[in-house]
């Protein structure tokens, strides 16, 4: 069984979110860059209409590039406003973990994604990113990843009723 979020992490979680979603492209970036620096062949997953990028600092800074940053920035700021009910972010989670998986994401590159993370939200908030700070975190992305790898797992048999 999933260990809760107590309030208090639950408390540090909001706290730090509201700084670092301050300027959530720039943090989300850093997010990417750092990602991109741990598994460099990330790169190669982006590629809008005929654009394909084979330099990382190319994709980061292209226009639809920045969408996508926007887009896993909001899916955080919705864990992070959901954390009471974080269950009614489920069939969401498990299409997006499906979703990765089609476009060839590696399971394990969800863990990468959790280490740039932790980096950006140390990045953003220095000193203020204490050890329960970051524990608290780890445990939050933990239970998005659990969600979103079950649907990468399904994701094997193809597509559901349902996916368009």
């Amino acid at each position: 069984m999933e260990k809760e979020l107590s309030p208090r992490q639950k408390e540090l979680i909001r706290e730090s979110w509201q700084i670092v979603s301050q300027d959530q492209l720039h943090h989300g970036t850093v997010l990417f860059t750092r990602l991109f620096e741990l598994e460099p062949e990330l790169v190669f997953l982006f590629q809008y209409n005929s654009a394909q990028f084979s330099e990382v600092q190319k994709c980061l800074h292209s226009p639809e590039f920045m969408e996508h940053i926007r887009k896993v920035m909001t899916v955080i700021d919705a864990a992070v406003s959901q954390l009471d009910s974080l269950p009614s972010l489920d069939e969401y989670l498990t299409n997006l973990g499906r979703k990765h998986r089609v476009v060839g994401v590696k399971l394990e590159s969800f863990n990468t994604v959790g280490e740039s993370l932790l980096f950006a939200l140390q990045t953003g908030l220095g000193d203020a990113f204490i050890p329960e700070t970051k524990a608290a975190w780890t445990q939050l992305y933990a239970r998005v990843v659990k969600t979103m790898s079950r649907g990468w797992q399904r994701g094997e048999s193809g597509p559901t009723e349902g996916d368009t």
